[in-house]
């Protein structure tokens, strides 16, 4: 019988002293857990120390995928699980991870269902649970992508299995902050999409934003998860609406300059 596989939970964080503590408490049991801090203003670095974090510290920005890249070559664990401030790890699910490294699919990597917070409630439908995402995998085969936002595992066509148990997810206690969090998500998007020379028309700011609103509150069902569901329906259709307009913002905005 194979020796079980070390543990690292990577993290990247920003000024989430607050959220850290639970969500520390909640990953005790790895072998290590190494947190990239970004600049953080407020007791971020200090209570990792103190739940027994490796603290490492980036003064730049590169964005998302490349900040979690380089969190990742901190770690000396066999396998990597990237969780973040506003996550909790069940206990569920910690013991499909104890399984995985007990007897790991040399060829998988494995995604974790999240139950996302909005405004009070675990969302059950709306497109927010099972939010599958690939967080749990072999560190000397795979690593994030360079996304400056929306970043992802890069896979390379592995075999993904789904394990059992729920990754928390706080993503919505505060409306007006989650709504500023988004809006920089979008400028993010939108100058990434710029960048790579892609623009899109105005009628495609309506489509899209009509769009994402149906698509949450009927096709995926958010007429089930409530008033929270159709202010989440709402909240998508105006994220889309600030990528889209930021985008086409971009360009069809010239800097003007002054008449001779």
């Amino acid at each position: 019988m194979s020796a079980r596989k070390r543990l690292s939970v990577v993290m990247i964080a920003k000024n989430e002293a607050e959220l850290l503590p639970d969500c520390l408490r909640s990953v005790a049991w790895a072998d290590e857990i190494i947190l990239l801090d970004a600049g953080s203003r407020d007791a971020t670095a200090e209570v990792a120390r103190q739940a027994g974090a490796a603290v490492y510290q980036s003064q730049t920005w590169p964005g998302f995928g490349k900040q979690r890249q380089l969190a990742q070559q901190y770690a000396t664990g066999d396998y990597i699980l990237m969780i973040d401030a506003d996550e909790r790890v069940s206990d569920a699910l910690r013991q499909a991870i104890e399984q995985v490294l007990q007897a790991p699919d040399e060829g998988a990597v494995y995604s974790l269902g999240r139950r996302n917070l909005f405004l009070g409630r675990f969302m059950r439908h709306s497109g927010w649970y099972p939010d599958r995402v690939v967080r749990l995998y072999d560190a000397r085969k795979y690593r994030y992508n360079d996304n400056l936002v929306h970043e992802s595992l890069e896979t390379q066509g592995a075999r993904v299995v789904a394990l059992p148990g729920d990754l928390l997810h706080l993503t919505c206690r505060d409306l007006p902050a989650f709504q500023q969090k988004q809006l920089g998500y979008a400028r993010d998007w939108a100058q990434q999409r710029h960048q790579q020379g892609k623009g899109c028309s105005f009628f495609s700011i309506l489509s899209h934003t009509a769009g994402a609103f149906w698509k949450t509150w009927l096709l995926r069902a958010g007429f089930l998860d409530g008033k929270q569901g159709f202010l989440l329906a709402v909240v998508n259709a105006q994220y889309t609406f600030n990528k889209y307009a930021t985008l086409w913002a971009l360009r069809h905005t010239q800097p003007t300059s002054e008449p001779s």
